[in-house]
């Protein structure tokens, strides 16, 4: 992104990219659903099949959902394969481990991965899908997340912050004006809504990492631990605690022992 975009140019943007992110998330939760177990129910028939009062005819590809939310007459296996492959596709681009790979993340690319499902599941049920299930209202754009886990999820552009270094970025000015001039200027920068404050500052190493000292440190205490609960003199029987190991080493003869 250029330095001279203006700061509410680039939290408009990258607001673009963070809510087609959690769109893609809530379509893999949701489509992995609706590749087993079929479309939704509407929300007065939801209930476990087996515990309704009325008989149910099912499907070559039945599977009853165990929450109830869903019909069970889920598609054609080979089309729910294409449906899981093609929501893993879209995760995986939407993913934040592509910075490491230093994947560039555009609009363009997250609503082309969203077509790509909304053509999966045109395969896998060509009659459609009810109003009322939450894949279609993801693809179509209208789902209402408030009240539910992922009410959260939707940023505001006109109410998101941009945070870099503990400091807010404030609108009017330019990227410039807190990032400098050059163009290849890396920046690791947060997306706040308006209100929330500081975000938390990360962590000075990852968890792997972290996990690995730990495990490091760990050995280093059992192995002095065990030298100093070794009192013994057994370490003058070893190779390099023997005073004529150098004129041994040179004359040959390192290597005769006698018994």
């Amino acid at each position: 992104m250029p330095v001279a975009t203006s700061v509410a140019d680039a939290t408009n943007q990258l607001v673009d990219l963070q809510n087609l992110r959690t769109r893609i998330h809530r379509l893999k939760l949701e489509g992995e659903e609706l590749a087993k177990f079929g479309p939704a129910k509407p929300i007065d028939q939801q209930g476990i099949d087996e515990y309704t009062d009325q008989a149910k005819q099912k499907g070559r590809h039945y599977q009853q959902d165990p929450t109830g939310r869903r019909t069970g007459e889920g598609p054609d296996p080979a089309a729910a394969k294409t449906l899981m492959k093609t929501l893993d596709d879209a995760e995986r681009l939407a993913h934040k481990d592509q910075v490491g790979r230093k994947v560039l993340l555009t609009k363009a690319a997250l609503e082309e991965a969203i077509d790509n499902v909304r053509g999966a599941v045109m395969i896998a049920f060509p009659q459609g899908l009810p109003e009322c299930d939450l894949v279609r209202q993801a693809l179509e754009g209208t789902e209402e997340l408030a009240g539910t886990s992922h009410a959260n999820d939707e940023l505001d552009p006109s109410t998101a912050t941009l945070w870099f270094a503990g400091k807010q970025l404030l609108p009017k000015n330019q990227l410039s004006h807190h990032l400098g001039r050059h163009e290849k200027t890396k920046a690791v920068i947060k997306l706040q809504q308006a209100g929330q404050g500081a975000p938390v500052r990360e962590a000075p190493v990852d968890a792997e990492t972290q996990k690995a000292m730990m495990a490091f440190y760990h050995k280093k205490q059992e192995e002095q631990k065990k030298l100093a609960e070794n009192e013994d003199d057994d370490y003058t029987n070893s190779a390099w605690a023997n005073p004529k190991a150098l004129k041994h080493h040179f004359s040959g003869v390192g290597g005769v022992r006698i018994r």
